[in-house]
C-alpha cells in the first residue's frame, strides 16, 4: 500500500522537524517536504504532489488562511490546520474549517517540543482521515461570507404558532466531528428562532467551543451558547457541548436541564456523543429528535438506537454530502436511524416534522 505523502507547512524550524520526524515514524506516511511559508509550499505542492498538507496559521509572506482560501479555490487538497491555542487562534481556525481544512490540531504556546509530540498520536490520526476525505473545488473565493439570520428564509406565521406549540416539551439532539462544525452551522443556520431545545455535542478540545458557539450565534435566527452546568435548556437555544466535558442532559420536574461534567473518554472522546444522546433517550424519549452529521469512528451510534428504541424520530447524514461518512454509517448499520438525508434537507424535514406535529397538537384543542 503506498504511503500517505505529507508535506509540512510552519515558520517554526522546530515544528517543522518535529512534525516530519512524527509523520516518518508512521508505517504507512511520510514526510515528503517542509515549508516555512506559502510560497514556498505552493510550489512544493506542485512538485511533490502530497496527500495532505498541515498548515500553520500564522506565517511571513502569505497568512495562512489567505493560502487555503486560493489552495481551495484551485487546487482542494485535505489540509490538517496546526493552531496555537489562543483565542484569536480559536477564531482563525473556525474560518479555517469554513474555507475547507479537514481538522485542526492545537499546538501549545509553551513548551512546544513536549506538547507536539504529546499530541504525536492524535497528529497522526487526523492526518490518517484527512487523507480520505473528499473534497470539492470551490468556485467562490470568499466562502466566509456570513449567512446571518436574515439569510434564512423566516418561519411563517401558522409555522410558528404550530412550532411553538411543540417547542417546550421535544429536544433535538445532534452529534458530530470531523467536517462538523459546517454542518452543524447547515443545521442550525435554518432553524427558527421558536424551534425546540437543541443539544449538541461536536468533538472539539477545549478553547474552541466558546468561540464556535459565539459565531454561531451571530448567524441564527435561535441562540447559540456554550453549554453550562446547571442551566435550564430552553426552547428558542441551542447548547454546544464544552470542549473537553462530558455534557448530558437531565431533569428538574418539567424542565431539562443541562449538565456539564468531567469524565474518562468514552469511545474515546470527551465530550461524547454517546454520553449526550443516552441522556436523550433517557430523559427526552418520545420527545427527541436525534442528527447524526459527518465524523470519523462511531461515537454515538448506539446511544442513538437508545433513542430509537425509547420513541425518538432519528436523522443521518447521506454519505455524498458527509467529510467523513463514519458516525452516519455506523448509525444506519445499527438500526439507529429512520431517515439518511443530504446535510440541506436535514433541517427543512425536521422543521416539517415538527410542524407537523404542532398541527395535531391544534386539532386537539
Amino acid at each position: 500500500m503506498e504511503k500517505i505523502k505529507v508535506v509540512v507547512v510552519d515558520d517554526s524550524a522546530l515544528v517543522r522537524s518535529l512534525l516530519a520526524e512524527i509523520i516518518n515514524r508512521q508505517t504507512d506516511m511520510v514526510c515528503v517536504g517542509t515549508a516555512n511559508d506559502p510560497l514556498i509550499a505552493r510550489e512544493m505542492i506542485r512538485e511533490l504532489n502530497p496527500d495532505v498538507i498541515t498548515l500553520d496559521v500564522e506565517m511571513p509572506r502569505m497568512d495562512g488562511l489567505d493560502f487555503l482560501s486560493r489552495l481551495m479555490r484551485l487546487r482542494p487538497m485535505p489540509v490538517v490546520m496546526i493552531s496555537t491555542l489562543t483565542e484569536r487562534g480559536a477564531e482563525v481556525t473556525l474560518k479555517a474549517l469554513e474555507l475547507g481544512a479537514v481538522d485542526f490540531v492545537s499546538k501549545p504556546r509553551i513548551g512546544v517540543a513536549d506538547g507536539i509530540n504529546e499530541l504525536a498520536a492524535q497528529i497522526v490520526d487526523k492526518i490518517r482521515v484527512a487523507s480520505q476525505v473528499r473534497l470539492r473545488r470551490s468556485t467562490n473565493p470568499s466562502l466566509v461570507q456570513p449567512h446571518g439570520p436574515q439569510s434564512s428564509a423566516p418561519t411563517p406565521p401558522l409555522a410558528s404558532a404550530l412550532l411553538s406549540r411543540v417547542s417546550t416539551e421535544k429536544l433535538i439532539a445532534i452529534g458530530a466531528s470531523t467536517g462538523g462544525t459546517e454542518a452543524i452551522k447547515e443545521v442550525l443556520i435554518h432553524m427558527p428562532a421558536v424551534s425546540p431545545a437543541v443539544v449538541i455535542t461536536q468533538h472539539m478540545p477545549p478553547g474552541f467551543t466558546t468561540s464556535f458557539a459565539a459565531r454561531l450565534n451571530g448567524l441564527c435566527q435561535i441562540a447559540v451558547k456554550e453549554a453550562s452546568h446547571g442551566e435550564r435548556v430552553l426552547p428558542g437555544h441551542a447548547y454546544i457541548a464544552p470542549g473537553g466535558h462530558h455534557f448530558r442532559v437531565d431533569r428538574s420536574g418539567a424542565n431539562y436541564v443541562a449538565v456539564v461534567e468531567d469524565g474518562d473518554p468514552v469511545n474515546r472522546h470527551r465530550p461524547s456523543v454517546e454520553v449526550l444522546f443516552r441522556s436523550v433517550a433517557r430523559v427526552a424519549g418520545r420527545n427527541a429528535f436525534g442528527i447524526m452529521l459527518t465524523g470519523m469512528g462511531n461515537d454515538g451510534a448506539r446511544a442513538m438506537l437508545e433513542m430509537r428504541e425509547a420513541g425518538s424520530y432519528n436523522y443521518a447524514q447521506d454519505e455524498a454530502s458527509c467529510v467523513v461518512f463514519g458516525m452516519p454509517r455506523e448509525a444506519i448499520a445499527c438500526g439507529a436511524v429512520h431517515e439518511v438525508l443530504p446535510l440541506q434537507q436535514i433541517a427543512p424535514a425536521l422543521i416539517s416534522r415538527l410542524g407537523s406535529l404542532g398541527d395535531r397538537v391544534l386539532h386537539r384543542i
